[in-house]
């Protein structure tokens, strides 16, 4: 439909659709739906599982292993032909069940489409299938009715619809049939539009379908979605340039090697090729990607048990480099229930908790709030059936301890008036203290000027405009504080009867109930401790400008010198302007699915990790192009669920804190594993370096260096990923997403590791040539690196001596070294493992030659690093 709906009269709109009130014929519904197509969601294009495992192997360091596997087997060493293949199959595996995750945001999206629709055909209402109906269609919509498109409304009869999937906001919207001044009208303002996959709750309207399938807002959200990329996590591209630097060192280095082993030793060419597999094998850690995963997986069981579900592995470790968090008000910031924070009576303005009962007219407003509403409160179990405005009113008298049943019971109701959204009133009719009196509560401009009198502590005086004035300064004082104010009245009747619309004037003002939905008490705490771990809280809602504002401020998101935009605003906007403004705003109001989108853009723009916090449909989009999206577990609709990387099982934004220090500590953990893992592969690389240059043979078969990598380095590794966290983390700034995996110290560390680990497994080869021969020096030498490798572990727990860490603050890596020695102690004693992986008998002497030379690297660089400790705090203290 041209021209926006919501602008135009009933009838422009009924002209623009080329529709009338009696609905379209048979054969015209027809037409417009071959013209038009389905009213469904369309899908994008996905890859099929077998093309992502394929793509698995797309990688140079798969390459260079499926090389080094053609060479083992022709060469005859099917040992290590079988290892290297299984090792590269095992990867695609792991790849493709990371890679392929159900896409299910399309399908909830398609879910909340209403299976049937009643509409007007040929002038008489039928059902037909929801995907059948077509711009022009007249819908008939009643409480508990889905709405299937977008319907610019006709008649309105108290229509009350639920939006929150597409706005945010819990409370259902009350629709007129009036137009709407054309200009930037967000969806939360389009009060003359229902939208597909809202839900009607209370009264009926009829309405014209405007637009369909992907034209309708929710099919809008849709195309953001397919759209819309998911961005590598920092641990991901870290570790791709890092595999691919490796890829051609390691191409690099086998081709020296090989051209040395050729020219300068007179080696035949295949036993150059298996010298250069060694070294391949050597240098790449095969079982480094399935021991990340690993311990980002134990990651996720702790952020489990602290509420924090993750969907994707690699989320947590951007968790850590995180330094924006968008976050939704309402149920996130804040309780997510109306709660009434003010009364004001008789000139008197009262905290909730300071309410006295046995005063006059605060007896009298607490009065009409219990007996003017319908919810039901259950204290003992913690619920609550009604409106959430009522039940606010309600648990005023619960905290007097006054029951809401036995009350009404005790007063009953004998007629009413129902709310209307025309009138914005609501009546009902008691007997109380023998007089039949009318209490009515409402919209406080409807009420003051229907009133004349106004309830006093000595009763009732003429309202005259003085006292007026002196209520309306109380309002606009509580509106700006972002409160939602009710007004309440009284008027005694000459006899008890039904009442008439024209009962609704002549009152005495009582006064006002301020209300709202309340911060969670431990938000403010998690936003400060957001702040000293240099993240940025921003308030993203769909409420409005004043309320977001003022609950921003209570919170400590919003202080002095922020500005807070509404969306409207920000469609004036270019991203220049935005950029500028961006580190100014801390809150953003009424916005969209698009806004949402750009205001995420913007801070990626910067170079920060955002996380983007939501539970509506309309927040799915930006928690995909988010670099951590927050789904609420409890409120959250099932598309944003599934576009998220993570769920909040208790809806709290505290527990997003906690998953940002665990994300830290996940990400240090898999820095320290993977310096363990190239530490450890850097000594094999240069032993196999050293025995090239020096015309030697190879000290190592393939098969012990895969035997290494993939079982005594992998129980070590695992267990360093499950270091506990240090109580620093919060206190850090995030980690730059841009810092390499490997800085330059760490690049050192490896290099200078390596070495003292290769040093006396170089040594243990040459006792071992000495003494026996060939067989037993490749023997030596493989047991000397594994168990060096072992032993190294507890260096690479962190950057600080044994000591000071405990030895058994993180007992994994004891039940590590145990079970790693344990399998090489079987390799070497066990003849019946001799043959698979090729040792030699290893007598009880050169077993304690073994053992000694393993640990001495370790010994070297606990040593160095207590006393490099002593000298600095010896500095820090003079």
């Amino acid at each position: 439909m041209e021209g926006k709906a919501y602008s135009l009269t009933a009838e422009e709109a009924l002209a623009k659709l080329h529709a009338d009130r009696q609905g379209l014929t048979a054969a015209e519904a027809a037409a417009r739906l071959e013209r038009d197509g389905a009213n469904e969601l369309e899908d994008s294009g996905r890859k099929s599982v077998a093309a992502v495992f394929l793509s698995q192997f797309k990688d140079l360091l798969v390459a260079i292993l499926a090389v080094a596997a053609l060479v083992s087997a022709v060469s005859g060493n099917v040992e290590s032909t079988v290892v290297i293949l299984v090792v590269l199959v095992l990867n695609a595996v792991l790849g493709t069940v990371q890679t392929v995750k159900a896409e299910q945001s399309l399908a909830s999206l398609k879910a909340m489409s209403a299976p049937v629709a009643k509409v007007r055909r040929d002038g008489e209402l039928v059902e037909v299938p929801a995907r059948d109906v077509v711009p022009g269609d007249i819908l008939v919509l009643e409480a508990g009715d889905l709405v299937p498109a977008d319907g610019r409304v006709l008649e309105s009869f108290s229509l009350k619809v639920n939006e929150s999937a597409l706005t945010g906001e819990s409370e259902a919207v009350e629709k007129s049939a009036d137009a709407i001044e054309e200009g930037q009208v967000g969806i939360g303002d389009q009060a003359n539009m229902v939208f597909s996959g809202s839900l009607v709750t209370y009264g009926r309207a009829e309405a014209v379908v405007a637009a369909t399938g992907m034209r309708t807002e929710i099919g809008r959200i849709a195309s953001l979605m397919n759209e819309t990329e998911q961005r590598k996590t920092p641990l991901q591209i870290s570790l791709d340039e890092f595999s691919k630097k490796l890829a051609v060192g390691v191409m690099a280095v086998c081709v020296l090697v090989f051209v040395l082993s050729v020219v300068r030793s007179g080696t035949g060419v295949l036993d150059a090729l298996m010298f250069a597999v060694a070294l391949a094998v050597a240098a790449i850690p095969e079982a480094l990607s399935s021991i990340v995963t690993i311990v980002l997986a134990i990651g996720t069981q702790k952020m489990a048990r602290q509420h924090a579900i993750i969907k994707d592995l690699k989320a947590v470790e951007s968790l850590g480099s995180v330094s924006v968090i968008c976050s939704d008000k309402t149920g996130t910031l804040t309780q997510n229930r109306m709660t009434v924070q003010k009364l004001y009576a008789a000139g008197r303005l009262v905290d909730t908790a300071d309410v006295d009962y046995g005063d006059g007219p605060q007896h009298e407003l607490v009065r009409i709030g219990l007996l003017a509403s319908d919810a039901i409160t259950d204290e003992n179990a913690g619920t609550s059936i009604g409106d959430p405005t009522e039940v606010a009113l309600v648990q005023i008298g619960d905290a007097l301890g006054i029951d809401e049943v036995s009350y009404r019971s005790e007063h009953p109701r004998t007629s009413e008036l129902a709310f209307d959204s025309d009138r914005k009133l609501m009546s009902t009719l008691h007997v109380l203290d023998g007089v039949p009196t009318m209490l009515t509560k409402g919209a406080l401009d409807v009420l003051l000027d229907r009133s004349d009198a106004v309830l006093s502590d000595a009763g009732p005086v003429p309202l005259d405009e003085t006292a007026k004035k002196a209520v309306l300064r109380v309002n606009e004082r509580l509106s700006e504080e972002g409160l939602r104010v009710l007004a309440f009245a009284k008027r005694e009747l000459a006899e008890a009867r039904p009442l008439t619309l024209d009962d609704e004037y002549g009152f005495t003002f009582v006064g006002l109930a301020a209300m709202m939905d309340p911060p969670r008490p431990e938000s403010v705490q998690a936003v400060a401790d957001a702040k000293e771990g240099g993240i940025r809280t921003i308030m993203i809602t769909g409420d409005h400008k004043v309320t977001a504002t003022a609950i921003a401020r209570q919170i400590g998101i919003f202080e002095e010198g922020d500005r807070a935009i509404a969306g409207v605003e920000l469609d004036e906007m270019d991203d220049a302007e935005l950029d500028r403004i961006l580190p100014n705003v801390s809150v953003y109001a009424r916005v969209s699915p698009e806004h949402k989108i750009r205001i995420v853009d913007a801070w990626q723009r910067r170079g920060c990790i955002v996380s983007m916090t939501g539970d509506g449909v309309n927040d799915a989009p930006a928690l995909k192009k988010a670099d951590i999206g927050v789904a609420m577990g409890i409120t959250g609709t099932e598309v944003s669920k599934d576009a998220a990387s993570m769920i909040l099982a208790d809806d709290n934004f505290a527990t997003i804190v906690k998953a940002v220090v665990n994300g830290r500590s996940v990400y240090a953990n898999i820095k320290n594993t993977v310096h363990f893992l190239l530490s450890g592969n850097m000594a094999g690389i240069m032993c196999v370096l050293f025995a090239s240059i020096a015309g030697l043979a190879a000290p190592f078969a393939p098969v012990h260096l895969l035997f290494i990598n993939l079982l005594t380095d992998s129980l070590p590794a695992v267990a360093i990923g499950m270091e506990p966290a240090r109580h620093d983390l919060l206190r850090q700034k995030p980690r730059d997403p841009k810092a390499p995996l490997l800085d330059r110290r760490l690049i050192g560390q490896i290099v200078v590791e390596g070495a003292l680990i290769a040093v006396p497994t170089m040594a243990a080869f040459f006792i071992g040539q000495r003494d026996a021969g060939l067989p037993l020096a490749m023997t030596m030498a493989f047991a000397t690196l594994s168990l060096a490798r072992l032993f190294h572990g507890f260096n690479c727990r962190a950057d600080a001596p044994l000591p000071k860490l405990g030895l058994f603050t993180n007992r994994f890596t004891l039940l590590a070294f145990a079970g790693g020695a344990a399998l090489l102690a079987a390799v070497l004693f066990v003849p019946a493992l001799h043959p698979l992986l090729l040792v030699a008998d290893v007598t009880l002497a050169h077993a304690g030659q073994i053992v000694l030379l393993a640990f001495a690297p370790t010994l070297v660089i606990q040593l160095y690093r207590i006393v490099r400790d002593r000298v600095h705090k010896a500095a820090v203290l003079s």
